[in-house]
């Protein structure tokens, strides 16, 4: 586009987005943090879902200080069924380290803000440009389905070797102004109209800058490399019981669900039943004997490139002492209490069940 048309389109986008912005909790102040906490849960993850957990993390904390002096484990609680819990956790850290080296202000240029755990170019571009007005552009899933219509960018949008041609044509169409309200606009169209599939071409305030709405093949874009198939793998999961308790264990505190609780098991090895399984992961990750009655429940559940089956067993345990082997903690713990930890979200489909037995047997 020529600058006179990109004047345009940058017009007739943000009167667009005046009128048709959805009113989001966050988009109802300018404090960094806030801007910070909202970008970061809304990083794969749905607006709808964030909502709720956005509004109840800064009633909890409500701002950096606050943040950075609570336990990791209150953070991951308030974060737990959101995911991805290494956002959590990258928070957390990054709010210490705001408090010990910026004086509790986050910092407003891009280099000493990329240096905090867990802010990549997305989050430090649209926290600078929102919260603090620099221009630079923002490139989510969202915008890169629109750029690749508008220009009709032949490029993967899921390679990561195109994010510099996405991040390129971006820069290109940025109002460098009003760099913040922009890159909204941009993931609002987006998130409301150039939707993945059917978009609502008719409705959008820019199809007359549309390649792809003009020449007819806006259901050939964005282009995607096929994923691989999702591997799926059986896991056997024990509710050992010991009384009217039972045991949990903690993951350490990085990787994959870093750092919350869960009932102990593992993966299935080939040729073994789920019973032997269990009993097997327990003995070596915890060091405990226990034996396997009742079959509770079978769990089917995805993450982000895998899925799981699991089945979940009543336990009850037999001898040994604790010894950690995986696990960084454990706690034999009563009915009333799992609530006070948090869980992943596969625990989740089953503790009602654990909770129910654990009532009547108390």
């Amino acid at each position: 586009m020529q600058n006179q048309r990109i004047h345009y389109f940058q017009k007739q986008l943000m009167d667009w987005y005046a009128v048709h912005r959805r009113p989001l909790p966050w988009r109802d102040t300018s404090d960094p943090y806030r801007v910070w906490v909202s970008e970061v849960m809304l990083q794969q993850t749905q607006v709808k879902t964030v909502v709720p957990y956005y509004q109840n993390f800064i009633l909890r904390f409500p701002d950096v200080c606050h943040l950075a002096r609570t336990n990791l484990q209150d953070v991951l609680k308030i974060w737990e069924g959101l995911g991805y819990y290494a956002r959590a956790r990258n928070l957390h850290k990054a709010a210490d380290i705001i408090m010990k080296r910026h004086g509790g202000i986050l910092p407003n240029d891009a280099k000493t803000f990329r240096e905090l755990p867990g802010v990549g170019e997305y989050i430090a571009s649209a926290v600078l440009s929102i919260a603090y007005g620099k221009s630079f552009a923002v490139v989510d899933g969202n915008v890169k389905r629109l750029l690749a219509r508008l220009q009709k960018i032949d490029v993967p949008v899921n390679r990561s070797a195109s994010n510099k041609t996405f991040k390129k044509a971006a820069e290109r169409l940025l109002a460098k102004k009003d760099a913040g309200k922009f890159n909204q606009a941009m993931m609002e169209l987006g998130a409301l109209v150039c939707i993945p599939r059917k978009p609502g071409c008719s409705s959008c305030p820019v199809k007359g800058f549309c390649q792809a709405f003009r020449t007819h093949v806006v259901d050939q874009y964005p282009q995607r490399i096929k994923a691989p198939r999702t591997p799926e793998y059986h896991i056997a999961t024990g509710v050992v019981y010991k009384g009217s308790k039972v045991l949990i264990t903690l993951r350490e505190p990085k990787g994959l669900l870093g750092g919350l609780w869960e009932f102990p098991g593992g993966k299935v090895k080939k040729g073994e039943t789920a019973e032997a399984a269990c009993a097997r992961e327990i003995k070596e990750e915890i060091n405990l004997e226990v034996q396997p009655y009742e079959h509770i429940a079978r769990i089917r559940h995805a993450y982000t490139h895998f899925k799981i089956v699991m089945d979940v067993f009543r336990c009850r345990y037999v001898a040994g002492k604790a010894r950690l082997n995986g696990p960084v903690d454990f706690r034999w713990i009563r009915p009333g209490e799992i609530d006070a930890y948090p869980f992943p979200g596969a625990n989740h489909k089953f503790i009602p069940l654990i909770k129910e037995y654990l009532k009547k047997s108390a």
